[in-house]
């Protein structure tokens, strides 16, 4: 299993960003902007919360098993597989929304003059925070199930997590 890499999440992040602030441009040029939803930075923020308690539950469960706690419940490696790559996608998907509505904010930034666009920059800047909340999570996530023989061949490629 590969490692997530930086230059992926901020180039997606770039990209999307990129392509958002022009359509908001285009999308404004023609008629209205839709709004920022609400719920963008409260979803972002939950998926944020359960990849962090992941993690945590995880790295506790994988110090007893590792320290040969009498009782420790181990870490099924599958489980583990999967909860990686349920943090590597929520970065990917993360690292795209924020670029979306921070592209979006940037846009909105040029037009505060209205109250309801001043309050759209506010969600859409709380959105890109949250996004960022969610790949560090996950990077997170990643580091803590990465096996032990993983830190001796750090060459960019993870072995296989079994």
């Amino acid at each position: 299993m590969r490692e997530l890499r930086i230059r992926v999440l901020v180039g997606v992040f770039v990209v999307a960003g990129v392509l958002s602030w022009a359509g908001a441009r285009l999308w404004n040029s023609v008629g209205t902007l839709p709004s920022v939803p609400l719920a963008a930075p409260v979803v972002l923020a939950l998926i944020a919360v359960v990849l962090f308690a992941t993690a945590l539950s995880l790295r506790a469960r994988l110090k007893a098993q590792r320290e040969r706690q009498p009782g420790a419940k181990g870490v099924d490696p599958l489980v583990a597989a999967r909860a990686v790559v349920f943090g590597q996608a929520s970065a990917l998907v993360a690292a795209l929304v924020a670029g979306m509505y921070g592209g979006t904010g940037v846009f909105l930034l040029e037009i505060l003059d209205m109250s309801p666009r001043r309050d759209q920059a506010v969600w859409a800047g709380l959105s890109v925070v949250a996004g960022i909340a969610v790949i560090v999570a996950a990077l997170f996530l990643e580091r803590v199930c990465r096996l032990p023989e993983d830190d001796d061949h750090n060459n960019g490629a993870a072995a296989p997590t079994a």
